[in-house]
């Protein structure tokens, strides 16, 4: 399917927490390493808990600072999942190599420099299928208001009838929307370079890159305020926004709204995006452990009265056995690259001084369903209450490849609400036509079969695939408690109809309301202290000892490339730190 003019909106763009994936379904990464760890004394010993975007690309700039500065420096990965990648990650599609589908964060674009330079760098292909083109679908694009389709867009790119539909029906919303998204991203890139990179307080960054405002305001409040007529910004950048980070308009802020249609060449990794953080922390050559969740870290003094961390966590085999081993280890730097809130980490003190002069916020995340199935039916047209055609068949091809969704305009109250309540008469954020795979006998296909996706707010039941594709399934009987079989599993429907299915939770992102303040980069400093920190000249007593957090940039832009520039801008100011020692 080809990118259409605006409307190919990061229907994929997840930063869901990490989970658990099936052994083997990630390939191995021809390796590209950097310089190996160090051995004595004289090396910084850097422990960095998560390995996904954020936490992977510390390691990988961490020890190419070093590298370039002759730093010693020991990195030491945990990670308490079985694969590298955190949210981004993919299954398999009847549990075949073969046919590997994104289960997490599905996208990047161009201008995700940091993505883009180093999947070039490690010689990824960027060409990996967003989703096939369906030669039977009419339309690839949809918007579905829960009762009718406010826009639909024709297969086969954007042509001139598209673009004339865009412009009768949204005036110069399209074009006004384009031009503020360029300027935002234009401001955003300043946190990329010198004098604002690297940044010692988020909240003081964004401030001087001009996005405060942004941040701010609501995403509605923002383009109302540019001029972006309400038509298109609740039929369109609104369907955005429910599929990317499961928020309407009146709730999300600003900023990240911007971020939903900056889609220009989206692209993704052949085989997966999880591809580009396995490279990163491979090329780092640090002492990577899987399974091994850290459940202690504990600050201290050593002999010599400087401060350390001691590390504790579990580890576990890979293929579920019960057998438990915990280990302790020493550190003089350590990077928290996961939430605090879901880590299930004790931090404490054995002196006088509290490990933690800042504690993070527990902020709300939104609980986003995945829901993969490969079926041989179709979407069923009637779902979208599309009428049958004149010869009284069912028209399938007129149901958009690609669903998204948006709120009635009459539906005030739930534009204003969050999850399950904020969905609205539709009922799911998104379904999309990803491939069809042809008939195989060695998976014993006799027919072709047809692989969605889908993102709700709540688990997917068979009630509901049953009337979304027109499944038959015998029932459980009726319970006080659901009367209309709402709870009726997926397993009811009979295999020959749904020979495969995948479904996950994930902790996806914060809710991205409206802030003008942001967490700390250092829990074990002063927020004060922080700002007023001197990136050029800082001492190395002060960076040993210190403790770092990168989840604190998911409220200001939840994204792979966000994460990951979190994560190089603690490893710029840690080596930057550690170089004057």
């Amino acid at each position: 399917m080809q990118v259409p003019l605006l409307l190919y909106i990061a229907l994929h763009l997840l930063t869901c927490a990490a989970g658990d994936l099936p052994q083997g379904a990630q390939i191995p990464f021809s390796e590209k390493t950097l310089q190996d760890n160090f051995t004595g004394d004289q090396a910084t010993r850097i422990a960095i808990i998560g390995a996904g975007a954020a936490g992977s690309s510390s390691a990988y700039h961490l020890r190419k600072f070093a590298n370039d500065n002759g730093l010693p420096i020991n990195i030491t990965i945990y990670e308490k999942s079985s694969y590298i990648g955190g949210r981004s990650t993919t299954v398999n599609v009847l549990d075949d190599p073969a046919y590997p589908v994104e289960l997490g964060a599905s996208i990047f674009v161009r201008v995700n420099e940091l993505l883009y330079n180093t999947a070039t760098e490690f010689g990824l292909p960027t060409d990996g299928a967003l989703s096939e083109d369906d030669p039977d679908a009419e339309f690839a694009l949809g918007v579905w208001d829960g009762t009718e389709f406010a826009y639909k867009q024709s297969s086969g790119g954007t042509g001139w009838w598209d673009i004339a539909k865009l412009l009768w029906r949204y005036g110069l919303a399209p074009i006004r929307t384009q031009k503020l998204m360029n300027s935002t991203v234009s401001a955003f890139l300043n946190m990329y370079r010198e004098p604002l990179f690297p940044w010692t307080s988020l909240t003081a960054a964004t401030e001087q890159a001009g996005l405060l405002d942004f941040t701010a305001a609501t995403g509605w409040q923002s383009l109302i305020k540019n001029g972006i007529g309400e038509k298109w910004a609740r039929e369109i950048i609104q369907g955005s926004t429910r599929v990317n980070y499961g928020q309407n308009l009146v709730t999300i802020h600003g900023l990240e709204t911007m971020v939903c249609m900056a889609t220009d060449d989206a692209m993704s990794i052949r085989g997966g995006n999880w591809r580009i953080f396995e490279g990163m922390a491979k090329a780092s050559n640090a002492v990577i452990n899987l399974n091994a969740a850290v459940t202690s870290i504990e600050a201290s003094k050593n002999e010599h009265g400087q401060k350390l961390y001691t590390i504790e966590s579990q580890s576990t085999s890979d293929v579920g056995d019960s057998l438990t081993m915990t280990s302790s280890s020493h550190y003089d730097i350590v990077i928290l690259a996961a939430p605090l809130q879901f880590a299930n980490i004790s931090i404490t003190s054995s002196t006088s001084t509290p490990a933690l002069k800042h504690t993070p916020d527990k902020v709300p995340y939104v609980a986003l369903h995945v829901t993969l199935l490969a079926t041989p039916h179709r979407i069923s047209p009637t779902f979208f209450n599309i009428p049958p055609s004149k010869d009284g068949s069912a028209a399938t091809s007129t149901v958009p490849a690609m669903v998204i969704t948006t709120l009635p305009k009459s539906a005030n109250k739930s534009a204003t609400e969050i999850g399950p309540d904020g969905v609205g008469p539709a009922g799911f954020w998104s379904v999309n036509h990803l491939r069809s795979i042809p008939p195989d006998p060695y998976n014993n296909l006799t027919q072709p079969l047809h692989v969605y996706k889908i993102f709700s707010p709540t688990p997917i039941n068979a009630k509901f695939l049953s009337s979304m594709f027109n499944i038959p399934y015998i029932s459980n009987p009726p319970t006080p408690n659901d009367k209309h079989q709402d709870s009726d599993p997926i397993s009811l429907l009979p295999s020959s109809h749904l020979p495969w299915y995948h479904t996950h939770l994930w902790h996806s992102y914060p809710y991205l309301y409206p802030r003008v303040t942001f967490e700390e980069l250092r829990l074990d400093a002063d927020a004060d202290a922080a700002l007023n920190h001197d990136k050029q000249s800082s001492s190395s007593n002060d960076i040993k000892g210190s403790l770092w957090y990168t989840s604190g940039i998911e409220s200001f832009i939840s994204t792979m490339e966000t994460s990951a520039l979190m994560g190089k801008n603690i490893a710029e100011l840690i080596g930057r730190g550690l170089l004057v020692e």
